[in-house]
C-alpha cells in the first residue's frame, strides 16, 4: 500500500501552506502564508480563489465541522441525519490566526465571525467529534469548558486551552500551563481533551471530578498529536524526530526509530486503519499498529499540514514551498484463498489467480472507496455505487445504489454483508438486494466500526453506542432477537465477533472486554437462562490480543500471552470446562514478536501479522478439520477410526465433548474411555439406565454444563416436581425451591424441613428471616418419617438427589 501523489499546477500558493482541509471527498480547501484561501475540485481540476485574508494575518490551523455534526445541534453545518441517513459535507470551518483570533468561514469564503481568542498566536483548533464543541490552545495555558448547545476547542502560545460555543462565546478555561500548546484533540466520547505540553501528553477530562492522565511521551518538545475516534489510539511526534503510538491510558504500543528531521505534521485516517506522518521532504503512510507502509519523497520542504478525506482514501498535504499535494491510496492488497486483488490505480483493480497464474483487470467508472473479499464474493464500493463480484465469475457484477451515503465499513458473512457509514447499518444480499436496515437503540458518530459490529448468516450483533458494556442482537430481517433488551457485561466491550457456522439456535458471540478477557456468549436462549448471564456467558481466556473465527467451522483462534491458541470447539466451555485445555491447539514460537494480530483464519491456515507488518502463515493439523466435518455429519464412528492413526488426545477430547453435546452416548463413552476418564464413563453408563427421556435429559444437562434451570425444565416437563425441588435444595437455592411448592404444595414440608435443618446445623441456630419460609412454617408440620417416606417413594434409595446427612 502506498500513496500516489499529484501536485495540481493550478493549486499553488506563493508561500508555505499550513492549513488544508476537505469539505467533501471532491473539494479541498487550503490556506497559505500568502493569505489566500483556495478551493480545489478534484473532478473538474479547477481551483477557485474564494477569499483573501488581511496582510497582517497568518493562518495557523483550520478544521472543518465534522460530518454528522448537526445530528444533535442542527446548527450551521449542512451535515445532518434525516430519516436515518447521513448527508455528507459541511458548510463551515474554523480558522485560527497568528494574532490570537479564530474565524468562522463558510464554503464561499465569507467570514461569518471573528473572535479574539488569545493574547498570543492561536496555534491549534479542533472540533469535537459530534460537532458540539471546539477547542483552542496557546501560552500560558488554561482549558475552558461549557455544556452549551455548540462548543469549540482552541489552543495557542499563551499556554491556554479554551472551549468556545459555536457562536464564538467563551465558556470555560480548562487548563493553564507555562508552556505553549501546539496541538489539541478530542476523545471519541467528547468528554476529554488530549493536548501536548512540552515533552508530555495530557488527557484532561471535561468533568472537574475526574483526574487527568499525564505521561512523558518524547525526549524533545511534542509538536503534533492525534486521537482516533474509531480505534481509540493516540499518535504523537515532535522534535526528537520520532513518532509513537499509544493507547487511551498512555501505554506505549509502538515507537519509530529516529529519523533525520523533526516531524512537523501527522493525522489519523478517519477509519483508523492508517495514519500519515510528515517531515522535511518526507511523507510516511503507516498502519494503525505503527509500522510503515510506504515513504514518499516530495521535493517541497517540510510538510506543515495533513488532512484526510472522510472516506480515508485521499490525503492532502501543505508544503513549505507553497504547493499542495493530493495523495490517493493505491496498491492496497486483499486476498481470499487463491485470489489476490490489488488496487493498482484509483479506478483499476488487478486480480491474480495463484492456481492458474492468470491475471485480470477490473476497471471502475468512479474512484474506489472500499473493497472487501470473503465467502466467494468481492464487494467494491465506489464514490457513487456498490458492485458485487462473484469470485468464480468476475465479468458481471451486481450493482446497488449507496443512497447518497458515505459507507466506511464492509463486513461479510456467508449469505449477506453489512454496510455502515459509522452511524447506521444496512444489510444486503449478494444479489445486491437491500434486506434490512436495523433500527439501533442509540447512535453516535463513528460508533459503528469493525470492532463493534458483526454479522453471521442469521444474526447481527452491535455494541450499544452509549452503553459500551451492552450488546444488541438482531436477526437478518432487522428485528431484535428475544425480548429486544440489551445484553450487558460487567465491563466495557472492546471487540466482538459472531461465529459463522452452525444453526441459528447454536449461534455464539465471542467478545473481549477492556481487561483483555475473552468471553463466549449464547445469542439465542429461552426461559430463565435468558436472564442469567452466568449461564449465558462464560470466560474462555485471559490476556487476549486479537481473535478470529474460522470461515468453515466452529474453530476460534486467538493470540494470548504471545501464543497462538486455537479452540477446536469453543462450546466446550458450556459443557465441561475441564476439557477446554484438552481441546485447545497451541503454537508457541518467538517469531510472532510483540503485539501480533490475526489477519485471517481460512480452513487450516492462519495468517498472523507481526507488529513490523510482516505476515506469518501458520497451519494447524488437517485432521482437526476432518474430524469436525465428520462429527457435524453425525459420523462419529468414522471420526473414532481416524483417531486410531493419530497419537493426539485432543482429538479424542474433541469427539467426546461433541458427541456428548449431540447425545451420542456410545461415541462419547468410547472417547472418554480413551482419555481414561472413568468418572465420565460411569456417568454415561448410568444415563443409559434411565428410562424416562425427560429425566435423562435433565441428568445430561447437569452433566454437560451444570445448567440447573435447563434441568429443572426437563424434570417439570416429565412430571417430576420433587426432583426439581431437591435439585435446588442441594444447591441451596432456597427461594426457587419454595417457589416451586406454590404449584406442588404436597412437598412444602420437605422444603421447610430441610431449611430448618440447614439453619440448625450450618447457620449456628439462626432464626428464620426469609418471609416466604416464615409464612410456610405457620401452615405446615414437619414429620421426618413422612418426609423420608415421600423421598423413598419418588426418588428411591440411591438417587443422587437425596441429601446426604
Amino acid at each position: 500500500m502506498r500513496l500516489k501523489f499529484t501536485f495540481p499546477s493550478t493549486l499553488q500558493h506563493t508561500d508555505r501552506v499550513d492549513c488544508v482541509g476537505w469539505m467533501s471527498a471532491d473539494d479541498l480547501y487550503s490556506v497559505g502564508e500568502d493569505h489566500i484561501i483556495y478551493k480545489y475540485n478534484i473532478i473538474q481540476n479547477e481551483t477557485i480563489k474564494i477569499a483573501e485574508l488581511a496582510q497582517d494575518i497568518y493562518a495557523l490551523d483550520m478544521h472543518w465541522l465534522p460530518k454528522g455534526a448537526s445530528v444533535s445541534s442542527g446548527g450551521q453545518g449542512s451535515s445532518t441525519i434525516s430519516g436515518g441517513k447521513r448527508i455528507i459535507g459541511s458548510d463551515l470551518f474554523v480558522l485560527t490566526t497568528s494574532d490570537g483570533k479564530f474565524c468562522f468561514i463558510n464554503k464561499t469564503g465569507r467570514i461569518e465571525k471573528s473572535v479574539e481568542a488569545h493574547r498570543g498566536a492561536a496555534i491549534c483548533v479542533r472540533w469535537s467529534p459530534d460537532g458540539s464543541q471546539f477547542a483552542t490552545g496557546y501560552f500560558p495555558c488554561i482549558v475552558f469548558y461549557f455544556s452549551s448547545h455548540e462548543i469549540q476547542f482552541s489552543g495557542g502560545e499563551d499556554g491556554q486551552v479554551r472551549i468556545w460555543a459555536r457562536s464564538g462565546m467563551l465558556r470555560s478555561n480548562l487548563v493553564q500551563l507555562a508552556t505553549p500548546i501546539f496541538c489539541v484533540c478530542w476523545s471519541a466520547d467528547n468528554d476529554a481533551v488530549l493536548y501536548c505540553a512540552g515533552k508530555h501528553l495530557v488527557i484532561k477530562p471535561l468533568s472537574p471530578n475526574l483526574k487527568q492522565n499525564s505521561w512523558k511521551a518524547h525526549d524533545q518538545i511534542i509538536l503534533k498529536c492525534d486521537w482516533n475516534t474509531v480505534n481509540n489510539l493516540i499518535i504523537s511526534a515532535g522534535e526528537d524526530c520520532r513518532y509513537k503510538v499509544w493507547d487511551a491510558v498512555g501505554r506505549p504500543l509502538f515507537a519509530s526509530h529516529t529519523f533525520d528531521y523533526p516531524i512537523t505534521s501527522l493525522a489519523w485516517a478517519p477509519d483508523g486503519s492508517n495514519f500519515a506522518v510528515g517531515s522535511y521532504n518526507t511523507i510516511r503512510l503507516c498502519d494503525s499498529a505503527g509500522w510503515c507502509h510506504s515513504v514518499e519523497k516530495p521535493k517541497d520542504g517540510s510538510i506543515f499540514g495533513l488532512s484526510w478525506s472522510n472516506d480515508s482514501t485521499q490525503l492532502a498535504c501543505g508544503c513549505g514551498t507553497g504547493r499542495v499535494g493530493i495523495g490517493h491510496i493505491i496498491e492496497r492488497r486483499i486476498d481470499w484463498r487463491h485470489l489476490e486483488f490489488v488496487l493498482t490505480d484509483s479506478k483499476v483493480i488487478t486480480v491474480s489467480n495463484c492456481e492458474t497464474e492468470l491475471k485480470d483487470k477490473i476497471e471502475l467508472k468512479d474512484r474506489l472507496v472500499k473493497m472487501s473479499v470473503g465467502f466467494g464474493y468481492l464487494i467494491v464500493l465506489t464514490s457513487n455505487q456498490g458492485l458485487i463480484y462473484n469470485c468464480k465469475q468476475l465479468g458481471h457484477p451486481a450493482l446497488f445504489d449507496l443512497r447518497d451515503m458515505s459507507m466506511s465499513l464492509v463486513v461479510q458473512a456467508e449469505k449477506y454483508f453489512l454496510l455502515s457509514d459509522g452511524i447506521n447499518i444496512s444489510i444486503y444480499s449478494y444479489e445486491g438486494r437491500l434486506v434490512s436496515t436495523p433500527k439501533l437503540i442509540s447512535s453516535k458518530s463513528d460508533s459503528i466500526n469493525i470492532n463493534t459490529v458483526s454479522i453471521s448468516p442469521d444474526t447481527i450483533a452491535v455494541r450499544d453506542a452509549t452503553d459500551t458494556k451492552s450488546i444488541m442482537f438482531y436477526d437478518i430481517s432487522g428485528k431484535p432477537i428475544g425480548d429486544g433488551k440489551l445484553v450487558s457485561h460487567a465491563h466495557e466491550i472492546n471487540h466482538l465477533a459472531l461465529d459463522q457456522m452452525g444453526s441459528a439456535n447454536e449461534r455464539k458471540l465471542a467478545f473481549a472486554d477492556k481487561f483483555q478477557d475473552l468471553f463466549l456468549m449464547h445469542v439465542r436462549v429461552t426461559g430463565q437462562t435468558q436472564r442469567l448471564n452466568h449461564q449465558r456467558i462464560r470466560k474462555l481466556c485471559t490476556n487476549i490480543g486479537s481473535f478470529r473465527w474460522n470461515d468453515q467451522n466452529g474453530m476460534l483462534a486467538g493470540m494470548a500471552d504471545g501464543k497462538l491458541n486455537v479452540w477446536l470447539y469453543p462450546n466446550v466451555v458450556f459443557i465441561d470446562q475441564s476439557l477446554v485445555d484438552k481441546t485447545t491447539y497451541r503454537i508457541e514460537t518467538n517469531d510472532f514478536g510483540k503485539n501480533p494480530s490475526i489477519s485471517d483464519f481460512l480452513s487450516c491456515q492462519i495468517t498472523i501479522r507481526k507488529s513490523t507488518g510482516a505476515l506469518i502463515q501458520c497451519a494447524i493439523p488437517i485432521y482437526y478439520e476432518l474430524c469436525l466435518a465428520l462429527l457435524d455429519a453425525n459420523r462419529a464412528e468414522e471420526a473414532l477410526q481416524l483417531c486410531q492413526y493419530i497419537s493426539d488426545n485432543s482429538i479424542y477430547a474433541l469427539i467426546a465433548v461433541i458427541s456428548l453435546h449431540n447425545r451420542d452416548f456410545d461415541s462419547a463413552e468410547n472417547a472418554f474411555a480413551q482419555l481414561s476418564n472413568t468418572e465420565m464413563v460411569f456417568c454415561l453408563q448410568n444415563l443409559r439406565s434411565i428410562s424416562s427421556k425427560e429425566e435423562r435429559e435433565a441428568e445430561l444437562a447437569l452433566l454437560a454444563g451444570g445448567n440447573l434451570h435447563e434441568a429443572e425444565g426437563y424434570y417439570l416437563q416429565g412430571n417430576k416436581p420433587l426432583h426439581a425441588i431437591m435439585l435446588h435444595l442441594n444447591e441451596h437455592n432456597w427461594d426457587r425451591a419454595i417457589d416451586l411448592t406454590q404449584r406442588h404444595s404436597q412437598y412444602l414440608d420437605i422444603v421447610v424441613g430441610y431449611r430448618q435443618k440447614y439453619l440448625k446445623n450450618y447457620g449456628g441456630g439462626k432464626k428464620e428471616t426469609n418471609q416466604k419460609y416464615i409464612q410456610a412454617m405457620k401452615t405446615v408440620d414437619i414429620d421426618w418419617n413422612r418426609i423420608d417416606a415421600k423421598l423413598r417413594k419418588e426418588l428411591g434409595e440411591d438417587s443422587v438427589l437425596r441429601i446426604l446427612e
